[in-house]
């Protein structure tokens, strides 16, 4: 089991929030973190709040709730009461990525001599992120259904703590600059903090009209609602940082119906221009059509800026940042649908690439980094992220994506561009990957304080467990990762060829040859029926069963005489949940359904491993993973896939089981569906060729057509339909071509 320290108080004496640390070490106590699995999240760039399903923030106790940019959690608790109660709720939906909306109702409330019976009230709570002013518009609409006119007070309570996101994770101590009291200036509150990073950062809330009372923390309201009439009232909260920020400036500005409008017709604009640069896709299944489109919009939401770059944050709340692994991730699933997003994220990540040797960032020259952290801690280097390098994946990732983006696009423009990274990288992993020699590209014991133990995407500190129980010792050699160097090698020799270097793309794929004949002789088992998870320290096979083998078939580095018998392992009873497939089998000594990395199911985990599925022709494995991860779905709020979520049967356990603290929206898994739709098509580009193979495809059982529109594959485009005869083989019907491509149909065996 693991040791979990309880969560300490800060100075202020208010408990600080805790979340989960991908260094490993379990630093919360999820039995005392209030779960964020029901939380309504609301983004809009870099400005994002994580809220009940109230639309409050908690006053009280451990949790992650609340108003966050820039890894500084600025407000930690928002929250109202109407006649001295707080308000009951009914519902919350996200018409937008940046736009919530709470329904409310009154309980029994006693007011002046008269009883009022709950239900009499609907209550609206409107919350618009707007990143572009870095505000927050709020509109509390109160609908009367009674028969006589009455007076209620509202009394609205904030609190700003003003802490950075490694305090909020319960990593570090309390944070280490002053709060100032708060202070009233006409109808404007103010909450202000001193970092020690030099930082002033502040909220300041403005209501639309002078409240009738004041607080310390809050305001009180005389709402007067007329017989069957209605009442509201606006404020907006503001958020400053910088040396210039100060709230006794210029207050925000005054909140109000129509400033909201403005700020949410600017919103769905930009919600439009995203989702119209990506192929349509419409079908006949309700939950497939939901569950795709609040994929799109959750990406959409993660879209956040750094110095005038886009980039796609990994998830929320613990992770709006950028991470190596976790965008590049997200931009190859993403391909078919966005390869702008993908040429973006790898222009980013070059531009950060490592160029020295620097312990204590784990920094090597080539590497492409982790994690980089933006806020207070970081800036006084307390923490190594900035930018960290702690990843043994990120860097032949960023060639996969490279090479699959000229894929689909039939241009060498981004791999002309990237000419230096791209021979970075390759040195990276000739001459800094393999710590041992062995000919693998692993990662050895982190020189760097407050590092990650385990540096692949299971990146827990027990996340590669020995059959034994016992932890694996680095240097240790992941099974993906050889199978993503692999498709490294192969991608980026077929750019050195297109590129008219052919003895540099001979060199390549003849490296890739010959690790894929030393990764069969070093990672087969034959106790398994499949690929070992690692090597570790002096070539020792970490011979557990889990979930890693699947990117090696996604990877093609698996011997194709093997591939069956992987696919058919993953898919017995000890690695399929009846959800998708678990991290680890339920055989092994480190089971936990529950467990970060050591038996839940990651849903780009699934992606990855039906893409490989689908490499080996396994078209029937695609499908099972697709419909059943499309059934879990349905069971989270928005059909909104989390990080992850517990591995427990489904033949116990009717629903999905969730992961108190699990990321959503989170990237690489908004990701997984648009990903596993790819797979299940069975879409093959070959822009250069200026040709789309579809090969087999598939569809749910429960979906019976499907159209997709404006699919780009190089110059050209295409929509085809998408049809289940009635011996449950889907036919697929080109219906119009635009520009230089030819479509060739393959959809029988």
């Amino acid at each position: 089991m693991w040791h979990r320290a309880a969560p300490a108080a800060t100075p202020a004496g208010r408990p600080r929030a805790d979340g989960r640390s991908r260094a490993g070490a379990v630093r919360f106590d999820t039995a005392l973190a209030r779960s964020i699995a029901d939380a309504v999240t609301v983004k809009d760039r870099n400005v994002f709040l994580v809220a009940e399903r109230d639309g409050s923030f908690p006053l009280a106790g451990v949790h992650g709730f609340g108003l966050y940019t820039d890894d500084t959690r600025y407000l930690d608790g928002c929250a109202w009461t109407l006649g001295g109660a707080p308000p009951t709720p009914l519902g919350a939906s996200v018409m937008r990525p940046g736009h919530a909306r709470f329904q409310l109702t009154n309980p029994a409330l006693r007011v002046a001599d008269r009883t009022i019976a709950k239900e009499q009230l609907g209550i609206t709570w409107e919350r618009l992120v707007d990143g572009d002013t870095e505000c927050v518009h709020e509109r509390l609409l109160l609908q009367s259904h009674l028969t006589y006119a009455c007076a209620l007070e509202l009394e609205l309570t904030l609190h700003a703590s003003f802490e950075d996101m490694f305090v909020v994770r319960g990593m570090q101590g309390a944070p280490p600059g002053t709060i100032a009291p708060p202070a009233w200036r006409h109808d404007t509150l103010a909450f202000r903090y001193a970092g020690a990073d030099g930082i002033a950062r502040a909220v300041t809330v403005r209501f639309e009209r002078a409240p009738d009372g004041l607080a310390s923390e809050g305001a009180r309201f005389r709402l007067e609602l007329p017989a069957r009439g209605s009442a509201e009232l606006a404020f907006l909260i503001a958020i400053t940082h910088g040396r210039e920020a100060d709230a006794d400036g210029p207050a925000p500005p005054r909140p109000g119906h129509a400033r909201m409008q403005r700020a949410a017709r600017r919103s769905a604009d930009d919600h439009r221009a995203w989702r119209g640069r990506q192929p349509r896709l419409t079908c006949d299944s309700v939950l497939m059509q939901e569950t795709v489109d609040r994929s799109l919009d959750d990406l959409h939401a993660l879209h956040s800026r750094m110095d005038g770059a886009v980039y796609m944050a990994a998830g929320l709340p613990w992770f709006a940042t950028v991470f190596g692994r976790d965008t590049l991730l997200t931009a190859i699933e993403m391909l078919a649908w966005d390869p702008d997003l993908t040429a973006s994220s790898l222009r980013l990540l070059a531009g950060m690439q490592g160029d020295r040797v620097d312990p204590s960032r784990d920094e090597t020259p080539g590497k492409i980094l982790h994690e980089l952290r933006t806020g207070e801690l970081a800036r006084l280097g307390r923490l190594p992220h900035t930018p960290y390098y702690g990843s043994v994946d990120a860097t032949p990732l960023f060639l996969v994506a490279l090479a699959r983006h000229a894929r689909w696009t039939g241009s060498l423009a981004l791999f002309r561009e990237l000419r230096g990274p791209v021979e970075r990288a390759l040195e990276w992993i000739a001459r800094w990957g393999d710590s041992d020699g062995d000919g693998f590209v692993d990662y050895g014991p982190t020189t760097t304080a407050g590092g990650l133990r385990n540096q692949g995407w299971k990146d827990s500190g027990d996340g590669i467990p020995n059959a034994d129980g016992s932890l694996a010792e680095p240097p240790i050699a992941l099974v993906e990762v050889q199978g993503y160097v692999y498709r490294a090698l192969l991608g980026t020799a077929g750019l050195f060829a297109h590129a008219g270097l052919p003895r540099r793309a001979r060199a390549l794929a003849l490296e890739a040859h010959r690790l894929r004949e030393r990764f069969e002789r070093a990672f087969w088992s034959e106790r398994l029926q499949g690929y070992v998870l690692a090597l570790e320290r002096g070539g020792r096979p970490v011979e557990v069963a889990a979930s890693n083998a699947g990117h090696a078939l996604w990877s093609g580095i698996a011997h194709p005489r093997r591939a069956a018998r992987v696919v058919r392992r993953l898919m017995e009873d000890d690695l399929w949940s009846g959800w998708g497939i678990r991290t680890l089998s339920t055989r092994e000594r480190r089971f936990n359904p529950i467990g970060y990395h050591l038996g839940t199911v990651w849903p780009h985990d699934n992606a990855l491993a039906a893409a490989g599925f689908r490499r080996y022709g396994h078209a029937r494995a695609v499908q099972r993973v697709l419909e059943h991860l499309l059934d879990a779905a349905l069971h989270f709020p928005l059909a909104r896939l989390p990080e992850l979520f517990g591995g427990y049967p489904r033949d116990v356990y009717p629903v999905p089981i969730r992961y108190p603290v699990a990321c959503h929206p989170q990237a690489f898994a908004a990701a997984a569906v648009p990903c596993l739709i790819e797979s299940a098509l069975g879409l093959s580009p070959h822009a250069f060729q200026h040709r789309l193979d579809v090969v087999h495809p598939v569809l749910p059982r429960f979906c019976h057509a499907l159209r997709i529109e404006g699919l780009r594959v190089g110059g050209g485009s295409v929509d085809v339909q998408f049809v289940r005869r009635e011996d449950g083989s889907v036919h697929a019907t080109v219906e119009r071509v635009r520009g230089p491509l030819r479509v060739h149909v393959h959809d029988r065996g």
